[in-house]
Formats: C-alpha cells, structure tokens, sequence
C-alpha cells in the first residue's frame, strides 16, 4: 500500500543535526529537479525579500519564512515526519505510533511537496516555505516541473498494491495515477453528513485519522474494494464509487457527523 499526504503549511523548526543531502532522499530519480526548485528557490529568497514574499505568497507577518529558505542548504535536517505539522500530521500523530506501525509508515507514507517532489517520513530534511501552487521564475509552475520526473518515479513506488491518494488538488497535479496504477487507486474525500459538504478541518483530521487507523491494525488492503471493507470494519462510514472505465480510480466518501 502507498499513502499520498499532503505536506502541511506550517512546519516545524529544522533540526540541529546535519543539513540535507539531496542524494540520500527516496525517490532518487527525483533528484535533478529538486536541485533545480531548491537552487531557483534559495536564489529567490537571496535577492528581493518583497519579491520573494510575493513569489511564496507569504504575507508580511511571513516574512521570517524567506530567511528560512536562504539556509536551506545549511540548516539542520530532521525526519519529514517531525518537519510536518498541522491538522492531519496532528490526527495522524506518527510519534506516538508503536514500533511495528512506524516502520509501516516508513513503507507506506509518501508525502508531496512543492520543493521535493515527493518524500518518505523519514527523510531528513529542513524546515521550509514553498507549495505546489507557487511560480518560481526560472522554472514557472512548481506542479507542471513535477510531473514529467514524477511521471518516471511514482509508478515504480506504487509497486503492485494498493494506492491510498489522500492529496489536495494542487499537489494531485504533480502526478496522476494512470491506467493500471490508477484501477487500484482510491481517493479520497470527508464529508459532514447532514450537508454531504467537505469542511476543510475536519477533512483533514479524518484523513490522518484513518491513515492512522489502517497502521495501527497493521492492515494493508490490497486494493480499493478491499480498502472499503477494512474501513467500515474500523467503524468509518463509506460511500464508494467503483470506476465506470479503465484507468479511473475509485471515489471514496467518508462521512462524518460531527465537525470535531
């Protein structure tokens, strides 16, 4: 099973050890293109900080994230799953996880990113400012440079199981599952109930919730039918729409009574 996150926007600090090193990151035919974000996005900041504020979309209470980037090369690394804070990572909560669930996630985790591409929760990197959504000048949209090297990367990281794409639209664009990849992919959205609308908070909370759920049983579903079977066994409420045609993934509704 492979698990597509999310990164969040808020990170916490880097760490105190060594700094990054590129060719130690999963994923290595990615590595070309994140030299060239991280080379584009360093520069960036080193110049005009009001440009580069303006570029990352930072307002000016933002304005310490510039100085954080200029360091990347330097700044200390820790694993990407201490890097990742906010609502997801929180319900998520990796640290507290038992030692069998850790390594599953060490397997099965794969978090998008605007500067990386794509990493394992356990690769070390430094705290940052950069989305998907952003346009670096020398490279323009961050999620059109992504999808040729990811096109190459992600299916060989897919293996023959399960994919689990709990992504927001913008990082979806970086790489779309196709053809017999995409046949046992399933995505994912969180509903309130009573109105059938998704609500960003308790989207995000259900998401690393369930991402919990499946490494703490140590279940890993094998394919997306599976996948709705195991995640009414843990007490989620499913709707789910099985592709009409090949290449298509699965749609699934996770509904949730209560905003919490």
């Amino acid at each position: 099973m492979l698990v597509l996150l999310p990164p969040s926007e808020g990170k916490a600090s880097s760490g105190r050890g060594a700094p990054l090193k590129l060719e130690s990151l999963s994923l290595p035919g990615l590595t070309a293109a994140r030299e060239a974000v991280l080379d584009e996005l360093v520069e960036l900041c080193v110049g005009d900080e009001d440009k580069a504020r303006e570029v990352l979309g930072l307002s000016e209470g933002l304005r310490d994230e510039v100085a954080k980037n200029v360091g990347l090369r330097t700044a200390g690394a820790r694993p990407a799953g201490e890097i990742y804070t906010g609502v997801l990572y929180d319900a998520l909560d990796l640290a507290s996880l038992d030692a069998a669930a850790k390594r599953r996630a060490a397997r099965s985790l794969l978090v998008f990113s605007g500067l990386w591409g794509a990493v394992r929760v356990t690769d070390r990197i430094p705290s940052y400012r950069c989305s998907m959504g952003v346009k670096l000048p020398g490279l323009g949209a961050l999620g059109a440079h992504w999808r040729t090297p990811m096109a190459a990367a992600l299916p060989e990281a897919a293996g023959a199981g399960l994919v689990l794409d709990l992504r927001s639209s913008a990082y979806a664009a970086a790489w779309k599952p196709k053809g017999e990849v995409a046949g046992r992919t399933a995505t994912v959205r969180v509903l309130h109930a009573p109105t059938r609308k998704v609500v960003s908070h308790f989207n995000k909370a259900t998401k690393g919730r369930i991402v919990r759920s499946l490494l703490a049983a140590g279940i890993t579903p094998k394919d997306p039918a599976e996948l709705v079977t195991v995640l009414r066994d843990l007490g989620y409420e499913v709707e789910a729409v099985a592709p009409t045609k090949a290449g298509a993934p699965w749609a699934l509704d996770v509904l949730v009574d209560e905003i919490h």
